[in-house]
């Protein structure tokens, strides 16, 4: 494997997918590499959740991303599946945010008065109101905030179709190839070394989250990223149980096509562990059943783990890395990166190919975001992690 491209995209998720997509569809020539196989890792276990507000409860750059991201999806699933006969599975059909106590009934009303502030769709119900809307709700709750603009995604699916799609449009996608080593000269990067041979690019985009420190120490970069296990489980209830995603206490129930549903997550940080442990499964499995008591009725069908990749500050890095000219970072985009992939890839692939100029024609408020999110803010952002 002795090739010659302008781009090589390192990392088969859904951001790295979608980067390639996006770079296609732009005119450039693009590998992309994948040490395993496409979405084998945190975007096949994500539950793909498009939550712009919900998981957003304060302004700045990641609130704003996450709403551009959002609104990009529409649009992003007629494409991928005209293209490619994919179905993501785009759902927005909206979320309840469930109150049992006086203070989640106070956090969820402020976050309410925050969303309508920025702009966002966000009311409060109460106890009858939302079980009239979501009969699956527990009767025992105070009532929910409900967010009618959140919606979901099936994640395994949308990356499949990321990478197909960039397949379809020229892009050369090899899984079970590990990129071993990044190639400089002159201070630029002017390929990637593998098993199979070396990849010769005018620029690499490094979205291997967690692999990616081995890639960058040589270097002299260390852009730190940890991980973050999380466990899910799924049931299967035949006829569909719920209509709409609910959350409360650390725990939520996303319903999907056919009657499956699926329940999440654990946060265990610094965790490389995938087996889902006992502990994690019975906590959950009680937390969904007070949400939801009908849950009880659904048969058990699987349970996994995934590794979801943050860094010390909570903010992806998206951007050229200044040490190595041509060389772009896209990772660290945590429970995000299936609502973030969009908007990532459109601001990625449009400085690569563009510049910062062609970035602001593209996405609204480009600049702030690639400033807010630029790799360089790693070292420090490492040293107060320590």
């Amino acid at each position: 494997m002795n090739l010659i491209v302008d781009t090589v995209v390192i990392g088969g998720g859904v951001i790295g997918s979608s980067i390639a997509y996006q770079l296609a569809q732009r005119g450039r020539s693009v590998v992309l590499l994948e040490r395993d196989r496409i979405g084998g890792q945190a975007s096949g276990a994500a539950a793909g959740m498009l939550g712009a507000q919900s998981e957003m409860h304060e302004p700045g750059p990641m609130f704003d991303l996450a709403r551009l991201s959002r609104e990009l999806f529409p649009a992003a699933a007629d494409e991928l599946r005209e293209l490619t006969g994919i179905h993501i599975g785009l759902t927005p059909s909206g979320m309840l945010k469930a109150a049992f106590t006086d203070a989640d009934e106070a956090v969820l009303k402020a976050d309410i008065h925050f969303q309508r502030g920025e702009g966002g769709r966000a009311e409060w119900l109460d106890a009858e109101d939302a079980c009239r809307l979501e009969p699956a709700l527990s009767r025992d709750i105070r009532g929910a905030e409900y967010l009618p603009d959140e919606g979901h995604v099936l994640a395994p699916e949308l990356t499949a179709a990321l990478a197909r799609g960039a397949e379809l449009l020229g892009v050369q996608v090899i899984e079970h190839a590990e990129a071993l080593e990044l190639l400089t000269e002159r201070g630029r990067i002017c390929g990637v070394r593998t098993r199979g041979g070396t990849i010769r690019c005018a620029e690499a985009v490094l979205a291997a989250a967690l692999w990616s420190d081995r890639l960058l120490a040589p270097l002299g970069v260390e852009l730190p990223v940890y991980p973050v296990k999380g466990e899910c489980f799924s049931l299967t209830g035949g006829a569909p149980l719920l209509k709409r995603t609910l959350t409360s206490d650390g725990c939520y129930i996303v319903p999907k096509p056919g009657g499956r549903i699926i329940v999440g997550a654990t946060a265990l940080p610094g965790s490389f562990d995938l087996q889902p442990r006992l502990g994690s499964l019975i906590s959950l499995a009680a937390k969904a059943q007070r949400l939801a008591p009908v849950l009880a009725e659904a048969a058990w069908e699987r349970t996994w783990a995934g590794l979801r990749p943050q860094t010390p500050d909570g903010l992806p890095y998206i951007g050229e890395i200044s040490a190595c000219q041509g060389l772009f970072a896209a990772l660290g985009h945590y429970r995000n990166g299936i609502l973030l992939s969009q908007a990532t890839a459109v601001l990625a692939a449009a400085v690569i190919t563009g510049g910062t100029a062609a970035a602001a024609r593209e996405l609204p408020g480009a600049g702030q975001l690639l400033q807010a999110f630029r790799p360089e803010r790693g070292v420090l952002a490492g040293a107060s992690h320590e």
